[in-house]
């Protein structure tokens, strides 16, 4: 054979692989429950219905995505009875109620603050470093420094009930996390505005009777909630040190990045936890994903996460599909 000619067949065989490869990729896989659609918010676990429909109504009075998790994440922050975010929030060993939450934008833009005490309204204080510091978290004493200056108030957020839970724990001091014992924690909640802006934001007053000092997932950004304006964002529940540990949220977007669903990259976060984790039955991790046109995904290590979202008009509570099925 000429060498032209064997050029020629070669390029023609190569390109009949190309095309044999496109016609067997598989598209990818999309959450039952997903469709795309905008505006839309969405946000971990079932009781923050009222969550994701104050992002949604913030966004529909004129606000931004951001102005959306903002107001979203604050409403399970005011609340006595959510005992794992903001005022009534479960204490720490030591029992003291220390907050963490982070905020992020469509333009990168983020802001956190970490180990935070005597401030109701974490989230909204993380907004404020966002946009008024060159940095992008404040921690412990300082970050309450900054609160009181840009004139949020030093409250007592330890309410009697979550006292009086401190109390009993504390004749025993056992600590020993149990999956999803607190039916709902850490808020995690994104949104997509009408013009196609994308926001994240995380808060929570982390594990009950965690070591004084300890800073979980929720405020790093990558870990307990990551958004890129380009491909979608993704947020965490859970036991925060298995997330930390695998740069979760960051991963999934990145995963979206390469082409999986949010439900995909999901399932891929949870099994990455799995192979690299010893002993990761015993816990409980979530994840929460959504792609820049609307479309979803969620997986759990285990039963018992769900989520709430609303979209099209409709408020919506799904659960989670999961890895352990023993």
């Amino acid at each position: 054979m000429k060498r032209r000619n064997f050029i020629k067949s070669g390029a023609i065989g190569v390109a009949s692989v190309g095309v044999l490869a496109c016609e067997t990729e598989k598209a990818p896989v999309q959450n039952v429950n997903s469709k795309p659609g905008l505006p839309i918010s969405i946000a971990t676990w079932a009781p923050n219905v009222d969550a994701v429909d104050a992002a949604m109504a913030a966004m529909e009075n004129g606000g931004s995505s951001l102005d959306g998790v903002e107001k979203g994440g604050s409403v399970p922050e005011a609340n006595p009875k959510d005992m794992s975010v903001g005022y009534g929030g479960r204490p720490d060993r030591d029992g003291k109620v220390t907050l963490d939450a982070c905020i992020m934008d469509w333009e990168m833009n983020a802001g956190s603050v970490a180990f935070l005490q005597g401030i109701k309204h974490p989230l909204s204080v993380a907004r404020r470093v966002m946009e008024k510091t060159p940095h992008v978290m404040l921690a412990g004493a300082g970050a309450q420094q900054f609160a009181i200056e840009e004139g949020f108030e030093v409250e007592n957020i330890l309410t009697e009930e979550a006292e009086k839970q401190y109390k009993e724990w504390v004749k025993t001091s056992e600590y020993k996390p149990v999956a999803n014992i607190e039916l709902h924690d850490t808020i995690g909640i994104m949104a997509i505005d009408e013009s196609e802006k994308l926001a994240g934001a995380c808060t929570t007053s982390g594990m009950a009777y965690k070591m004084h000092g300890r800073v979980g997932d929720s405020p790093i950004i990558g870990a307990g909630m990551y958004v890129d304006d380009e491909i979608g964002g993704a947020v965490a529940t859970g036991v925060g040190e298995l997330v930390l540990k695998t740069c979760g949220s960051f991963l999934i977007v990145e995963l979206m990045r390469q082409g999986r669903s949010p439900q995909e990259a999901c399932e891929e976060g949870v099994k990455r936890i799995a192979s690299k984790l010893k002993d990761f039955e015993q816990f409980q991790v979530g994840f929460l994903a959504i792609d820049k046109v609307g479309n979803h995904g969620a997986y759990a290590i285990q039963k018992g996460f769900n989520y709430a979202i609303n979209q099209g008009g409709e408020t919506k509570v799904y659960d989670s599909d999961f890895l352990v099925k023993a």
